[in-house]
């Protein structure tokens, strides 16, 4: 069990950050790391040997938090706008706060596929193939996702709001 922590260990921030930025909520965050930790440990003996432990825990935490989303569509609960105003930022300048406040708000705007993507690869540093691996979707849709995701969330910064969509005949 020692030798599990210490693999799992190191990996816990930035599944904190990740469960934080998909659900803007510390105790969520926390409860969603917590059921991540748990199911690898509960499962370890099924890791495959050859695979990537961070792209496994992604994998699985993203899984867990898709979980919660179909839960929470079916019980009516709603994450609102009102998470985007205490967003934590110590010794941040005005400025940077409304920037931070805006960047969340641009990530809020994509599409729930894109903005994973986003994270993972842009926040968490996870290379196309662990993203790809963690998502169980071809690496050339993590590319094409991810261009899309930059592209909307550079319109929503220039503009302050959505990019509107395009119809192609």
């Amino acid at each position: 069990m020692d030798e599990i922590a210490a693999l799992l260990e190191p990996l816990i921030p930035g599944l904190r950050r990740h469960a934080w930025a998909l659900l803007r909520d510390d105790e969520a965050a926390d409860d969603l790391v917590q059921d991540t930790l748990e199911r690898a440990i509960g499962r370890w003996h099924s890791r495959r040997r050859d695979g990537g432990l961070k792209a496994w825990l992604y994998a699985i935490q993203h899984n867990l938090f898709l979980d919660r989303l179909r839960r929470q569509r079916r019980q009516g609960a709603q994450i609102g706008a009102e998470a985007l105003m205490d967003v934590p930022s110590p010794d941040a300048s005005p400025d940077e706060h409304a920037r931070m406040r805006d960047i969340l708000a641009a990530l809020d705007a994509l599409p729930e596929e894109q903005r994973s993507v986003m994270l993972l690869v842009s926040v968490e540093d996870l290379s196309y193939e662990e993203a790809a691996q963690a998502l169980a979707i071809p690496v050339g849709t993590v590319m094409s996702r991810l261009s899309r995701a930059r592209e909307k969330m550079r319109q929503y910064l220039e503009t302050g709001r959505p990019a509107a969509l395009r119809r192609v005949k």
